[in-house]
């Protein structure tokens, strides 16, 4: 056998062996998971696997989870993606550092995908610029309305060492009145208008407002635009809403703000303030 051949086999022999992993992890999870009779039409694929640098040999296995749920009298739709640790012919759906404490769910996640760097989400930058940052914020977390401001305007002064990508990600459950906000923000967007988005931190409103017709007046008042509760239902907005919290979802974001560097979760968030700038 010719050493071509011989690699042939061992690529062919390692990819059984992981296409082998992947249908127990899968399999193992349909079980458990599809034993809840409230879920019913159950979908479990593994998307993405991310070796870890601990334990030696163990990876991160990234799942999407589809199906229907019965909650009440009533089914819903359920989607969502989760990390699963495996190694050592174990699985756990979550893994501590004894030294630190650390949870390392928190420091797992896939690498920014590079469909998403779209120039609809693009707030500024050179295309060649040496870096590409992407961060997913709500406007209304308290956090963000301090980071967000000064990262962009940071950045902004650097187009060739920096282009940035906003994603917009409201915490409903949290903050409510990001969701109205948000959308006469992609609003605004779409009509054109600029600074939309340093200037949808300057808006002062609640996170737990119910009054739309406020929220939106607050946000005109800063953008100074003319924004209408019928504009913000509009079915493009929705639709640019969603495809943002997709491609959250997708990365596995589920706070704010979350930052991407050069397609890796930045967990500092302050990588932006170490790289050398170029003028």
């Amino acid at each position: 056998m010719s050493l071509m051949q011989k690699l042939l086999v061992t690529i062919i022999a390692l990819s059984s062996i992981l296409s082998a992993n992947e249908d127990l992890v899968e399999s193992f999870l349909h079980k458990g998971i599809g034993s809840n009779p409230n879920i019913t039409s159950l979908d479990i694929s593994v998307v993405d696997k991310i070796p870890l640098d601990q334990p030696k040999g163990w990876e991160a296995y990234i799942i999407q989870l589809k199906g229907t749920a019965k909650m009440g009298a009533k089914t819903k739709p359920i989607s969502q993606r989760s990390i699963y640790f495996v190694g050592d012919g174990l699985i756990t759906s979550e893994l501590y550092d004894l030294e630190t404490g650390q949870k390392l769910n928190s420091k797992v996640s896939p690498k920014f995908k590079e469909q998403y760097y779209d120039e609809k989400h693009k707030i500024s930058g050179d295309k060649d610029a040496v870096h590409k940052v992407v961060i997913f914020s709500d406007p209304l977390c308290p956090f963000c309305r301090s980071y967000v401001p000064e990262a962009l305007n940071y950045m902004k002064k650097y187009p060739r060492t920096f282009e940035v990508f906003y994603y917009h990600f409201p915490l409903k459950s949290l903050h409510p009145a990001a969701v109205p906000l948000v959308k006469a923000a992609l609003v605004a967007e779409m009509k054109g208008q600029d600074d939309v988005v340093s200037n949808l931190y300057k808006v002062k409103v609640g996170g737990r407002e119910k009054n739309v017709q406020k929220i939106i007046d607050a946000f005109n008042k800063v953008q100074g635009s003319k924004i209408t509760l019928m504009d913000i239902t509009a079915p493009a907005v929705n639709e640019q809403l969603k495809h943002a919290m997709n491609v959250a979802e997708e990365h596995l974001v589920n706070g704010t703000p979350t930052v991407f560097f050069d397609g890796k979760k930045d967990a500092s968030k302050l990588t932006y303030k170490t790289v050398k700038i170029i003028k």
